[in-house]
């Protein structure tokens, strides 16, 4: 699973241990697939999981094969980023505004609209916004000639938008120096679709607006022009954002791709071409690059596929459904009806939000598993943390962490998606990637590392095939 992390296997014990995961998963369920290895236990990486270089480590990345569009993805942060910033949030903001996202996307299920409930929202404006915790970028062209903007990906988000006035210093798109863009009219099919985004008109053409979750937002000109995927993959009359206002926002990069399930999303724009599929690999680390590729694999092998889970109503939401989670092989025998709702697969929330009791079942299981280590105070949504402060971190493993989605479907989580470093600097301390909520169940970024994870809206399958980036 990476040079960064090493396995530490006892060939007796893991025989024993191999035995009576077979006695559980046989009573468990009578067929599983997988992507991982349960019999894994990782050990701490030497530079801890979070540690920036200044250099981008750049290794092999393998996209499954596709005859559609594959397009480099980095984070935002880190050093293969094409707009590096010097901005980044501590981890005490990062936490806040994942915690404004999270209740953001499940009012959006629980209320049926955006109300906010300004009493939750306790990050200052001049912090930022909630794309903050959108942490990957992708490059494009907008127009003609194509001008190259940096756009975050959300796949919580449907309209696209890039900044075309903005004091940001980001290389603005100007549509009156592309001879091929077209904004809309008002009473074009385009804007009718836009919904509670549409802003109404401006000199008889169409207006968005997108509000985030903590009240920031961009609004603008809809309008439609070429779309530049790669140097050989175009979209022509690509509908999207021209900003010329925004509120909240501090960012370097050019706007935002939504990757969403409405009509206008670039998921749905393109389907008639990609056969509205898509995926992509969030890289382990910040210190080496992903992938977003429009279209599904011409071959599934490799991947391990579940059903989607339909939310009704909700269009813009990708669901999953979990069935358990298992520790260091062990599951944890958590009743189905615990996830009977469905859970979200969100990129942009970071970390995954389960239901108390499924969660309470797993950091008990977590700290048995991890009884010969100090425990560190609980720090923002971490309860489970540990403290590695001047112990040999190559003899220091945690046990490995498996979510069983319907259908038996077993997906072994790398170590950076099981663990996350919260130390200051002086500590080595490091929590759990794991948060209880009383709300809908979202499965974050954290644990999606590593994975290409595979959306096929047609077909109405996700799939994970582990070592992709």
């Amino acid at each position: 699973m990476g040079s960064e992390r090493e396995v530490s296997e006892d060939r007796t014990g893991k025989t024993c241990v191999k035995m009576l995961l077979l006695l559980l998963l046989c009573s468990y369920h009578s067929t599983a697939a997988r992507a991982g290895d349960a019999d894994r236990i990782y050990k701490v990486p030497a530079a801890g999981s979070q540690k920036a270089e200044a250099a981008c480590a750049d290794p092999q990345v393998t996209p499954s094969s596709s005859s559609g569009a594959t397009l480099r993805l980095s984070h935002r942060y880190g050093p293969c980023s094409p707009a590096p910033s010097t901005d980044e949030p501590t981890m005490a903001e990062l936490l806040q505004r994942d915690q404004l996202r999270a209740e953001y996307v499940q009012r959006k299920f629980y209320s049926g609209d955006d109300a906010l409930d300004q009493s939750k929202i306790t990050v200052p404006t001049n912090l930022g916004t909630a794309l903050e915790t959108l942490q990957y970028v992708i490059t494009v062209g907008i127009g003609s000639p194509a001008v190259t903007q940096k756009m975050i990906i959300d796949t919580g988000s449907d309209v696209s938008w890039v900044h075309c006035s903005s004091p940001n210093g980001s290389v603005l798109f100007d549509p009156v120096k592309s001879s091929t863009y077209s904004p809309f009219s008002c009473t074009s099919t385009p804007c009718t679709q836009l919904g509670e985004d549409g802003n109404g008109c401006s000199s008889s053409q169409c207006q968005y607006m997108v509000t985030y979750g903590d009240g920031s937002n961009t609004t603008g000109t809809y309008g439609s022009d070429t779309l530049a995927l790669t140097t050989s993959e175009t979209v022509a009359n690509f509908n999207f954002g021209c900003s010329h206002k925004e509120e909240g926002f501090d960012d370097k990069t050019d706007g935002l791709m939504g990757l969403g399930g409405d009509a206008e999303s670039l998921v749905s724009q393109t389907a008639a071409t990609y056969g509205k599929a898509f995926s992509y690999c969030l890289p382990e680390t910040s210190r080496s690059p992903g992938f977003l590729t429009l279209g599904a694999p011409n071959t599934t092998s490799g991947f391990v596929t579940t059903p989607m889970y339909k939310f009704g109503n909700v269009s813009t939401y990708y669901g999953i459904l979990l069935q358990d989670i298992a520790v260091g092989g062990a599951p944890l025998g958590i009743s189905p009806a615990v996830f009977s709702t469905g859970s979200v697969m969100d990129s942009g929330t970071i970390i995954t939000r389960l239901p108390a009791r499924a969660y309470s079942s797993l950091s008990s299981a977590f700290r048995a598993g991890m009884r010969g280590y100090p425990r560190a105070p609980t720090v923002s949504l971490f309860d489970t943390c540990f403290d590695f402060t001047g112990l040999d971190l190559a003899n220091v493993s945690v046990p490995a962490v498996t979510l069983v989605f319907d259908g038996g479907v077993e997906v072994d989580l790398v170590y950076n998606g099981i663990m996350v470093a919260v130390g200051d600097g002086t500590t080595v301390t490091e929590c759990l990637a794991f948060a209880a909520t009383t709300g809908l169940s979202l499965i974050g970024n954290v644990q999606q590392r590593a994975f290409e994870v595979l959306h096929d809206v047609g077909q109405g399958v996700f799939g994970f095939r582990p070592d992709a980036c």
